[in-house]
């Protein structure tokens, strides 16, 4: 899964740096304001089917017509909803040109809630093979389709018929992949059982919203569309080490935890190796991305861009938490208390809306910035949630932080001679920056060394176990058939 997002996000990052020479801020503003639109009226509409099939021990099957009747009929409901009220959604962000961009957009909505419901087997039974044909196929096709259309018309509707066009890839690789076959066979039952479950991660999905949305939406409004399209191209570089290492530990310990549900000696080992794993790749990304982003921008992006810089830094901090903070909830769902993680939620969207308004009036799109970052650190059921799982586990405080402490201290020397040799490189161009990063990225692993045979922090061993090995599988393979 790791390499599977380092491959597709790759392409995502690829396709970002392109489109953002070949458009203008403006052109992902409209974009930003019908994406902000897509994720209230699905988050909204939520049900939490999919991790609740993920969750269940077994009779999973059984349970899978009526899914997809629901999410079937939510999706092509939510699409005509959608496109009804894009001209209401245009006028609150005094953007006639969005009202045309939503209703374009309310076709991936459409599609989405068509995909075929057997996918959840792949994350279920850990078939990430599966799963990594899917998304890599999908963000290849996006990436062609966006970055072609970008050359030939130079306008918003790259991205939007690239949106749609990857939506629609997904749809048809589902059923590509996957044998099962929906038909209308709804189970009230049923539904009110997998709901029962799934209530808890809607109500989190809708803090969710406001957590990860609410600055969008402020900045949209507030600001105009030009603010928007810094705001969420910020975002979206600062945070996405972060939400594809959060994407993959998501993907791949909730259905394992979810095995492991009543052996709480087997949790403990797996989640240690989680954060231990997770902090030595994302501390170091989001220092990278804190010290680089002035360089990075100028040099990649171009001085266009330059007005991020403030608030990707920002968000860069904030992507680190939500990346640590990616460990507390697939642990916690699979043991049966989601109820933490919404309550977390709840308390820092009301944290957030309280702050972020006069934030964002005060210092603009860093004002923002700031607020999703204060509201992030001052949240104390955030830290009763880590607190909940090491007593859960029974794992000594010391040791969970022992962890994070390694890996920061090897982020700090890097950090600092990153900047050094910023500031004395005679001439910096692309060829230096990526030498003054890659020397950076050294230091950082030389620290981590140091640590490893002076007092024994053992990512070696936990890397070496992660990377599948062919001979393994092989083993696997002829002990299952005798």
């Amino acid at each position: 899964m790791f390499s599977l997002n380092a491959v597709t996000h790759g392409l995502v990052f690829i396709r970002t740096v392109i489109l953002a020479r070949l458009l203008l801020p403006t052109d992902f503003g409209l974009v930003g304001i019908a994406m902000i639109a897509i994720s209230i009226i699905l988050v909204f509409s939520g049900t939490g089917f999919a991790p609740a099939l993920i969750q269940k021990k077994s009779g999973t099957s059984d349970y899978l017509n009526t899914a997809w009747c629901v999410e079937a009929v939510r999706g092509i409901v939510l699409a005509f909803i959608l496109f009804l009220f894009a001209p209401l959604i245009a006028t609150f962000f005094n953007n006639p040109e969005a009202k045309l961009v939503i209703q374009v957009m309310a076709i991936a909505i459409a599609l989405t809630g068509l995909t075929n419901m057997g996918m959840i087997y792949f994350q279920k039974e850990l078939q990430f093979e599966k799963l990594f044909i899917y998304n890599f196929s999908t963000q290849m096709a996006t990436l062609i389709v966006s970055v072609s259309l970008a050359f030939i018309l130079r306008n918003v509707w790259a991205l939007v018929y690239g949106t749609i066009f990857g939506a629609m890839t997904k749809l048809i690789l589902s059923y590509v992949l996957h044998p099962f076959r929906p038909n209308f066979k709804f189970d009230l039952d049923k539904a009110k059982e997998l709901f029962r479950f799934g209530r808890w991660l809607f109500g989190s999905g809708i803090l969710t919203f406001l957590i990860t949305q609410a600055d969008d939406i402020f900045v949209g409004k507030l600001l105009g569309v030009a603010a928007l399209g810094f705001y969420t191209m910020a975002y979206r570089l600062s945070n996405l080490p972060a939400t594809e290492i959060t994407h993959v530990v998501s993907q791949v310990t909730f259905p394992a935890y979810s095995k492991l549900q009543d052996n709480f000696l087997k949790l403990k080992e797996g989640y240690l190796k989680t954060i231990h794993l997770i902090a030595f790749v994302s501390i170091p990304l989001a220092g990278g991305i804190f010290i680089s982003a002035p360089e990075f921008t100028r040099i990649i992006l171009g001085e266009k861009w330059m007005p991020m810089v403030p608030a990707m830094q920002v968000l860069a901090l904030w992507g680190l938490i939500r990346s640590l903070g990616s460990t507390q909830g697939p642990l916690l769902y699979a043991i049966g208390k989601p109820e933490i993680i919404t309550r977390a939620h709840f308390l820092q969207a009301i944290l957030l809306i309280s702050i972020i308004y006069p934030f964002t009036i005060k210092w603009g799109i860093l004002g923002a910035s700031l607020a999703v970052l204060l509201t992030s650190l001052i949240n104390p059921i955030g830290y009763y949630a880590y607190y909940y799982i090491l007593n859960k586990i029974r794992c000594p405080i010391l040791t969970f932080v022992r962890l994070l402490v390694i890996p920061l201290i090897g982020t700090l020397v890097m950090v600092l001679f990153i900047r050094l040799f910023f500031i004395y490189l005679p001439e910096l161009n692309f060829i230096t920056f990526l030498g003054a990063v890659g020397v950076g990225m050294l230091i950082y692993l030389g620290v981590i060394y140091y640590f490893e045979k002076q007092y024994n922090y053992n990512i070696t061993n936990l890397v070496k176990q992660i990377i599948p090995k062919k001979t393994s599988g092989i083993s696997a393979k002829i002990e299952e058939k005798s």
